[in-house]
């Protein structure tokens, strides 16, 4: 009798899955990882001959199965509960080496004052494992924090350096070229007892300003971020900062360009509650998503601005084959609350070139050149320039040199994290800039295959999940058009 309740178990659970993933509706996007999953490929009779329609078709059916964010979250949550706590010991740690990481090299001073080391007073004495893909999840309960884990050496970023002081010599005195790099939420925030899983992010930053040409200057974002980390300056749920500490870094960047900035009090405030972002999918641990934060934002008052678009059109492999028309419409987005794709409150998406005309005449026009994370900081500076022009470093299709010239930029600001400022594929897009004529060609089939296009989808910095990874620079899903900001004054 014990045997046949068995076999009937178990054949109630291969039924139950044979219905599940055969006959109901295919899963098409994925809020857990942020990402617009496989489409069925089309068929040609060279895809059968060659063997990619039918390695097509198992990638789509594996990607897409349905109730795809349910099912990895209840495996997530199997995880967790095996999860094993010794007495007086931390968390057991699962999924990478406890191996500490190399010394840091010695490295020239930059100019014009030392940035002070920072003391985490904030964590230093908090649990800490070490999760899928390298993530650190610090603490328990409600304030569960997963930080994305750095392994540079000290000497790395020199690259980024030699791009802004390119563009320092290319654009001509003129123009003031601006360098910022952005340190990730591990510098100030990993506990010690997994200090030796992640990698000091100042002396890179250190090195990079050592290197910049006279005219070319740096942007301290790392002091303003440091001096407020006891404040909410980053997401504990997402690789991006929290828009209040992108404020501090354009509080810095207003400092050294030497123009007007407002305080807080211009601002309205708004709030996304229970945002979950990008490091639940990253980390796959269940308490990450059992610790939703509140995502806050806050929108200028009291000034006039319109907002231009250039969308651009890219493919699945997320390479750029065309461009839209300009076109108005909002630099802030409103998400409903639980939406975790809330930081795209800000433009939208990455995939587009940005002019912001605002009220402020005082003959200063800057372009912003950024990853990400650059996405939070022009909103702050809608009172200290005439004109703010953003663009991304994947997606710029124009000779930045003309560009510049044509619409009268004054000041170029360098603006993206840390792993990007580390990458060389970053600054040679960068670089490319100077030279591109401007016009956009279907782009040449990848080498190496179907299955090409995987090599793009891995970190060009070297860490775990990075900004670099495409997937979370597709264009985001629309948010909710009823509820889309008003430009002058926008509601909550």
């Amino acid at each position: 009798m014990d045997k046949k309740i068995y076999v009937t178990l178990i054949v109630a659970v291969f039924v139950a899955f044979t219905v599940v993933f055969d006959t109901l509706p295919r899963s098409t996007y994925s809020e857990l990882e942020k990402r617009e999953l496989k489409k069925f490929p089309p068929f040609t009779a060279d895809s059968l001959k060659n063997g990619s329609f039918t390695a097509e078709v198992s990638s789509w059916f594996s990607d897409s199965e349905p109730y795809r964010d349910v099912f990895m979250a209840l495996s997530m949550k199997v995880k967790g509960l095996m999860a094993l706590t010794l007495p007086g010991e931390e968390t057991v740690r699962f999924h990478a080496s406890d191996a500490p990481a190399a010394a840091a090299d010695t490295i020239a001073e930059p100019a014009g004052g030392e940035m002070g080391e920072y003391v985490n007073n904030v964590t230093a004495d908090e649990n800490a494992k070490i999760a899928n893909a390298g993530i650190i999840v610090v603490g328990e309960g409600k304030k569960v924090r997963a930080l994305m884990a750095f392994g540079g050496g000290a000497k790395g970023g020199g690259s980024y350096a030699r791009l802004a002081n390119a563009y320092g010599r290319a654009l001509g005195s003129g123009v003031t070229v601006y360098c910022m790099a952005i340190p990730i939420a591990s510098e100030f925030y990993c506990p010690d007892k997994a200090r030796s899983a992640t990698r000091p992010q100042l002396p890179v930053i250190r090195n990079i300003y050592a290197q910049l040409d006279e005219g070319v200057k740096a942007v301290d974002a790392y002091s303003a971020l440091a001096a407020h980390a006891g404040e909410d300056i980053y997401l504990r749920t997402d690789h991006h900062w929290a828009p209040l500490g992108a404020y501090y870094a354009a509080q810095a960047f207003a400092r050294t360009a030497g123009v007007p900035f407002r305080d807080l009090k211009s601002y309205d405030r708004h709030v996304v509650r229970r945002f979950v972002g990008s490091m639940y999918g990253y980390s796959k641990d269940i308490s990450v998503k059992e610790a939703p934060e509140d995502f806050v934002y806050y929108t200028p008052r009291g000034i006039n601005y319109t907002t231009t678009y250039q969308n651009y059109t890219i493919d699945e492999h997320y390479r750029v084959t065309g461009v839209s028309k300009p076109a108005r419409g909002p630099f802030f987005y409103h998400y409903r609350d639980g939406n975790g794709g809330a930081y795209s409150t800000f433009m939208g998406s990455d995939a587009k070139l940005t002019v912001v005309k605002t009220g402020t005449a005082n003959g200063r026009r800057v372009l912003i050149i950024k990853d990400s994370f650059g996405n939070a900081l022009p909103g702050y500076l809608f009172f200290s320039f005439e004109e703010v022009h953003v663009v991304d470093f994947r997606y710029f299709k124009k000779n930045v040199k003309a560009y510049v010239r044509d619409n009268h930029i004054t000041d170029v600001l360098f603006a993206c994290n840390i792993f990007n400022a580390y990458s060389g594929a970053m600054n040679r897009n960068c670089m490319r800039f100077l030279t591109q004529d401007g016009t956009i060609t279907p782009p040449p089939p990848l080498p190496g295959g179907p299955h090409a296009a995987d090599s793009l989808k891995r970190p060009a910095s070297p860490t775990a999940p990075a900004d670099s990874l495409p997937r979370h620079h597709a264009p985001a899903r629309q948010p909710d058009s009823s509820a889309v900001a008003r430009q002058a004054v926008p509601k909550a």
